[in-house]
This record gives structure tokens, C-alpha cells and sequence, in this order.
């Protein structure tokens, strides 16, 4: 005598239905995201910056980012110390207001904050200006 063992399938139509719809979730999720940070309107260096009651918000010319890693940024473009000044020199010459502004994080090396501010100097900037946001509104 032969057994046969006994299959059932039992397919539940309602784990099927929620599978579909995590997944649309996630790929609707995904998508957004991704185009949040796509065209987000803030630079990709995140700093920390220090506060202080006396701020006030600058028009923007040329901007030069040091990450919490000292690297130097200018204008989203990560740049070696070494060739900064001829890089500024550059863009100030096609600037109108030659101000040159520096967003570093509030934990960075405090020497090489004023050795990026020396070499925006050596490159004829007229000031230099260190973007800080105000007290209030820091660290909601």
C-alpha cells in the first residue's frame, strides 16, 4: 500500500494584499526621498554652525565650507588648501562684491579656520565674513 502525503496549499489572498501594499509603499517612499535629496536646495557638507544673537543673513557670493573633517570645500566643490588661494583669486576677480564667506562647523580646528581666512586675504577679498545662524533659532 502506497501513502501519499497530503499537500495543501493554502494561499491567503489577504498576505498578498499587504505584501502589494508595503511594497508600493516603499517604492513611493523611495522615490521621494530620493528626489527630496536630489533637488534640495542646501549643500551636501553638513555643518554645525555657532550661534549668535547678532546674526543676520548675508546674500551669498562665494562661500567656502570646512567640514567636521577639516576638509575645505568651495562652493560644493571639495578643494586641497594648497591651491585655494589661486581658486579665490580667480572668482573674486569675476566678482562684483569680493567677500568671501566661511561655514564651517562649530567643532572644527580653530587654526585652520584662520588659515582659510589668511588666504582669502592673500587673494584680495575685501572681507571675509563667518556665517553663524541665530541663537534662537539654533538647535530646536
Amino acid at each position: 500500500m502506497k501513502i501519499t502525503p497530503r499537500r495543501d496549499y493554502m494561499l491567503s489572498l489577504e498576505s498578498v494584499a499587504m505584501t502589494d501594499i508595503v511594497l508600493n509603499m516603499f517604492i513611493f517612499f523611495f522615490i521621494s526621498f530620493s528626489l527630496l535629496y536630489t533637488f534640495s536646495k542646501s549643500p551636501g557638507i553638513k555643518v554645525t554652525l555657532p550661534t549668535a544673537k547678532t546674526a543676520t543673513p548675508q546674500k551669498e557670493n562665494i562661500t567656502i565650507f570646512i567640514s567636521p573633517d577639516n576638509e575645505i570645500f568651495l562652493d560644493n566643490r571639495k578643494v586641497h588648501i594648497d591651491e585655494l588661494k589661486d581658486i579665490l583669486k580667480e572668482r573674486l576677480a569675476d566678482s562684483q562684491k569680493k567677500v568671501v564667506i566661511l561655514k564651517s562647523d562649530e567643532k572644527v580646528n580653530l587654526g585652520l579656520a584662520v588659515k582659510v581666512m589668511d588666504i582669502a586675504k592673500q587673494a584680495e577679498a575685501e572681507g571675509v565674513v563667518i556665517s553663524t545662524t541665530k541663537e534662537e533659532n539654533a538647535r530646536r
